[in-house]
């Protein structure tokens, strides 16, 4: 049912996504995606768009037979492909550019992973959330440093701020689902998500690439002899204080 998060930063940016979802079951392909390498590589084309293997060395600190080597490994699996030169970009016209793929993409349930599968997905996970986990520090500290120093003009007057420095819309809460319903309510999260998808040609000027996450996991159950908490959790609405 679930998606899990190493293959969502797969859906490129700015493109709708036209087939329907496919499930990662086979295990050279979760292997191949796993490499952490990979994921950094694939993160940084997710968030910043075609790259070749040059740019990602040098943004990734790596040399370039590593990244050619690891893009040859995801286009192999379908994970990205070459793309034509885009027309802004510098440098010469023999070099390769690449994309990730957009696309749906799932893994099996827990419940039909084999032992194999379960490590490369422990694996897999652990490397997702930790450069989640990054991004959004490197964001915090970018906003932070936006807010301290601010553009001043000649006069030394403190010019306008970054109205993007309030886009952090954040919640938390607790609702009582059957299965089936969390099943449903995860569909209509991803098509939420495909709502606002389009290709680059229809985004508007001032459009940003918004990294989003989904993550639901039932409550652990309350210890034995423990009363049981029938009172729904509060839900912490964006900019709210969650204490």
């Amino acid at each position: 049912m679930a998606q899990e998060p190493g293959a969502e930063p797969l859906v490129r940016r700015g493109e709708e996504t036209s087939r329907g979802p496919t499930e990662l079951s086979d295990l050279a392909t979760l292997k191949a995606l796993a490499q952490p390498r990979r994921q950094r590589m694939l993160q940084h084309l997710t968030v910043h768009g075609p790259a070749t293997s040059a740019t990602l060395a040098r943004a990734l600190g790596l040399n370039t037979g590593a990244t050619s080597y690891h893009l040859r490994e995801l286009a192999r699996y379908g994970f990205v492909e070459e793309v034509d030169r885009p027309a802004e970009a510098g440098g010469h016209g023999r070099e390769r550019w690449w994309r990730a793929v957009p696309g749906d993409r799932r893994f099996p349930p827990r419940s039909r992973q084999s032992p194999e599968m379960r490590l490369v997905m422990d694996e897999l996970n652990h490397h997702a959330y930790a450069a989640d986990l990054e991004l959004f520090e490197q964001m915090q500290l970018q906003t932070q440093a936006q807010r301290q120093l601010r553009t001043r003009g000649v006069d030394g007057e403190v010019g306008e701020a970054d109205p993007w420095v309030d886009a952090f819309p954040y919640s938390r809460g607790s609702i009582r689902l059957t299965l089936p319903e969390l099943r449903a309510f995860f569909e209509e999260y991803i098509a939420l998500l495909n709502r606002y998808k389009r290709p680059e040609v229809d985004t508007p000027p001032g459009a940003r690439t918004v990294l989003t996450r989904f993550l639901a996991f039932p409550a652990p159950d309350a210890a034995p002899g423990a009363a049981p908490a029938n009172r729904p959790a509060p839900h912490d609405r964006p900019g709210s204080d969650p204490s």
